[in-house]
């Protein structure tokens, strides 16, 4: 059973097209293993103070002197969660949503706006613990954690890209996506002076992002593009250079295909059918514009 599930796991990594899929897996191993660390630690009665120390190592602190011997709690607090409730709120969060942002932007555009987003929101708690005379006394010893930034970054931007998009929630019916991001920055507006405000400052960051890399995107700019070249550079350099080989390569193939079936859509085309299914769902596109829409999502 192990073996299998370690396969099905390798399997999923080995794919190009769904990073949501490896997010949530990410978030649930870094979970179970900080977890797991915590109860050996308790069962072995060691110093309790332990556990603390390796939490606040990995979640991004306010304090600015505190940041600079830490910079990798930037990317490392979105993967790190309080308890079972609060990981699994935003997986679940996570999963509804992020399948619609995958299924019309693609999957490099999902992680680019994932890490992005949860970036933003880190550096937006970290200004406000910074400027507000409110958080001066708890500055030193205030820490944020958790996948919410950029799990907004995603809610939100699906919701300015499909705003009429319909989701079913038990006893309300259908709600048009946009209403179910709105009540949620409404909710972190209302608790930025509240017990989790540093969390609130953080998931209005992510938002701000998603909202944001949506009407960018529209423009032809693509705010995520800086971390797929990253992720492009670190794939070539993790991965030797092939051997050119020196047999010459056999003649090509008189089979033509379709005229469209290898042409990249333009962005024109890609908004044309964005607009169409946010005015009348994707239920209304043509076969046509259905392909062209997959393929721009398999290339992004």
């Amino acid at each position: 059973m192990a073996q299998s599930l370690f396969e099905d796991i390798k399997s999923t990594f080995s794919r190009r097209d769904d990073s949501l899929t490896k997010l949530i897996i990410l978030n649930v191993a870094i979970f179970v293993l900080v977890s797991f660390v915590d109860v050996t630690i308790k069962l072995l009665q060691l110093n309790s103070q332990l556990s603390f120390d390796i939490f606040r190592w990995l979640s991004v602190p306010a304090s600015l002197n505190e940041l600079l011997y830490k910079p990798w709690t930037l990317i490392t607090y979105m993967f790190l969660h309080r308890g079972f409730f609060h990981l699994l709120f935003n997986m679940l969060w996570f999963y509804w949503i992020g399948q619609i942002f995958q299924e019309y932007l693609g999957s490099k555009k999902l992680m680019a706006a994932y890490f992005t987003g949860g970036l933003v929101g880190a550096l937006v708690f970290i200004i406000a613990y910074n400027v507000f005379p409110l958080f001066s006394p708890i500055r030193d010893v205030a820490t944020a954690v958790g996948a919410s930034a950029g799990v907004l970054a995603i809610v939100v931007g699906a919701a300015t890209l499909l705003p009429d998009y319909r989701i079913r929630l038990l006893l309300f019916g259908d709600v048009p996506l946009k209403y179910l991001a709105l009540a949620s920055v409404v909710l972190d507006v209302l608790s930025v002076a509240g017990e989790n405000a540093g969390g609130a400052f953080a998931h209005l960051g992510g938002a701000a992002f998603g909202f944001v890399y949506i009407k960018q995107l529209r423009e032809g700019r693509d705010l995520g593009a800086w971390f797929n070249q990253l992720m492009a550079l670190t794939d070539r350099k993790a991965k030797p250079a092939k051997r050119t080989s020196p047999v010459s390569k056999p003649p090509l193939s008189k089979t033509t295909v379709g005229p469209d079936s290898s042409k990249s859509p333009s962005q024109a085309e890609i908004d044309a059918i964005l607009d169409k299914i946010s005015e009348k769902g994707y239920d209304a596109l043509t076969a046509e514009e259905k392909a062209l829409l997959f393929r721009a999502g398999g290339k992004r």
